[in-house]
């Protein structure tokens, strides 16, 4: 068993960190609050930073070398190099504006998939969505609260889900050819572990258990879906652990987001963590391949 070691890396104190990615030697993630999107060499921390003129909630790559951002004008494609964003849809501008999107990740298939959230809370208000590699958008799960985490297995037969506020992770019966999901059922009850905070974002290692921040509870844990059962708690400096992600030559190290407390004052809060020695390694990303 190697020793775990955590390590802030990078400058860059986000107001709220998330949706980190590993792509192409750099890790990629986004400030909500900021209003930005962050490239982190993790090698020199190296950043390079985009504003994004309004909160955005995730970031995939895409094959054409863009990238796909999800944030208050709904999902758009971003030129890093021009800094042109395209709008690609916004389905809940007129009716729900109060609601932003927030995480996403892309399917085996390079689908993309995103939720949104309800920024005053209402309750079953916001909604999953399926971008296909046409274009078109469509909503796969209605009467979400905080749409959160979500990820694959590798034989690509199953999503994992998280709508924050019912503390568990869902899981559904994927298909690849169609991007249909089906039959779902709670997979791991937060409720039952006695641990501070609340599921966020979330990955998975390449053994098929998951990864998921804890987000007020400053830990990320790992869950076997298979039996529901907590089988590591990793405690990290900050309170705010908002998602995590598998990243490095093997995939073997752990980055972690993490948010500034409305009240706390705690040092490293907002920065990247990554975690090294957890013996596992983690799945490669997809991009979007619309």
């Amino acid at each position: 068993m190697s020793e775990l070691t955590i390590e802030q890396i990078g400058s860059r104190s986000s107001k709220w960190g998330e949706g980190p990615i590993f792509w192409q030697d750099h890790l990629y993630y986004v400030d909500i609050e900021g209003h930005a999107l962050i490239r982190l060499n993790p090698q020199n921390g190296e950043e390079k930073i985009w504003d994004m003129g309004e909160r955005i909630g995730t970031v995939v790559p895409c094959q054409s070398g863009d990238f796909l951002c999800a944030g208050d004008s709904g999902i758009y494609r971003f030129n890093p190099l021009d800094g042109l964003k395209t709008n690609m849809a916004d389905p809940e501008a007129e009716k729900r504006p109060d609601n932003r999107f927030n995480d996403g990740k892309c399917d085996p298939a390079g689908r993309f998939w995103a939720g949104t959230i309800s920024t005053v809370k209402k309750t079953g208000d916001a909604s999953l969505y399926r971008l296909d590699q046409s274009g078109s958008l469509k909503r796969m799960i209605p009467g979400v609260t905080n749409s959160n985490g979500i990820c694959w297995d590798q034989e690509k037969k199953l999503m994992y889900y998280i709508d924050t506020p019912t503390q568990k992770v869902t899981v559904y019966d994927y298909d690849l050819a169609s991007g249909k999901i089906e039959n779902p059922r709670s997979a791991v009850d937060f409720t039952k572990f006695g641990v501070e905070g609340s599921p966020d974002g979330m990955t998975m290692d390449a053994e098929g258990m998951l990864w998921v921040a804890m987000c007020h509870g400053g830990a990320v844990l790992q869950v076997n879906p298979n039996t529901g059962g907590l089988l590591r708690k990793v405690g990290l400096p900050c309170v705010e652990t908002t998602a995590c992600a598998f990243g490095g030559d093997r995939l073997d190290r752990l980055f972690v987001t993490t948010g500034i407390h409305k009240t706390l004052e705690e040092e490293g809060a907002g920065h990247v963590f990554v975690v090294d020695g957890l013996d596992v390694q983690g799945i490669l990303a997809q991009a979007y391949l619309g």
